[in-house]
């Protein structure tokens, strides 16, 4: 598996988000998903499927020091105290041991950046989880929590597909050494209403999911996490990374980030979205 260097992790470029996924599916999705190749699965506290995420992770039999468990805590959950009884019962859910990457998940209109971050790196320093990092973070929060952040965060995990522009983060990001993880990489699907991924995807007998996956592999920083509740598109989507794209078709592509589609803006907790 191809792997994204951020600040000492070293991140699989192809992870399976799971968002939406619950239950017994989730459960045998995870461990398919690892039994395909796979080496990251992403969940979250809000997705309610931290216990069958472990499950599938240890039903599919590959070793844990193999996979790469990233999750998330709710802005809910950022006062100090809340925090900490968060990261508890989110690693008593997993039940897989220590997960690599913990992100806050959106920052928060109400508690200051500076509390969180330093019980994120709390949680750090007594050995609850390897690597720390932040979601959904403007340029101006993304600064705010690098300085303040007693250790490296190693990535922003933000939409990102060919469709939205997002270059502004992208090079704060980069400015600060921090990986991009890409959620809804394929944009919903609606890359398949594109003709010029269209176009590509029939040059490389590929699927336009596949080339939008290409394409965020190819760009060397970003790591993505499709989600998906069919098994058989899990391999597909993992093939991507065998897709070499033309510097003109990666320039073709590059340029429909003009549409500037955003398709997760939640009210009631969005940033100031950077403007492009």
């Amino acid at each position: 598996m191809k792997t994204v260097s951020a600040n000492g992790a070293e991140i699989p470029a192809i992870g399976l988000g799971t968002w939406e996924l619950r239950g017994e599916q989730c459960a045998q999705l995870v461990s398919s998903a690892l039994q395909a190749g796979y080496t990251h699965i992403d969940t979250a506290q809000m997705y309610k499927n931290e216990r069958e995420v472990g499950e599938g992770i240890r039903a599919s039999g590959i070793d844990r020091d193999k996979v790469f468990v990233t999750t998330k805590i709710w802005p809910d959950h950022f006062a100090t105290d809340d925090f900490a009884r968060a990261v508890d019962e989110s690693l008593a859910l997993l039940n897989c041991g220590v997960p690599d990457l913990l992100l806050l998940h959106w920052p928060s209109r109400t508690v200051p950046i500076a509390e969180t971050i330093t019980a994120l790196n709390k949680a750090r320093r007594a050995g609850l989880v390897r690597h720390i990092g932040i979601s959904n973070f403007t340029v101006k929060q993304i600064d705010e929590a690098v300085a303040l952040s007693e250790a490296p965060l190693v990535c922003n995990q933000i939409e990102f597909h060919p469709l939205i522009n997002q270059d502004r983060v992208r090079a704060a990001c980069a400015r600060h050494g921090l990986a991009v993880t890409a959620y809804c990489p394929i944009a919903r699907n609606k890359v398949a209403d594109e003709p010029v991924i269209c176009g590509i995807a029939a040059r490389h007998n590929a699927s336009p999911a596949q080339i939008a996956l290409a394409w965020l592999a190819g760009l060397g920083d970003v790591i993505s996490i499709p989600r998906s509740s069919r098994p058989e598109r899990l391999v597909d989507n993992l093939k991507a990374l065998d897709i070499s794209l033309s510097e003109d078709e990666v320039a073709e592509i590059s340029a429909l980030k003009s549409r500037h589609m955003r398709l997760v803006d939640m009210e009631s907790i969005r940033p100031d979205w950077d403007q492009v």
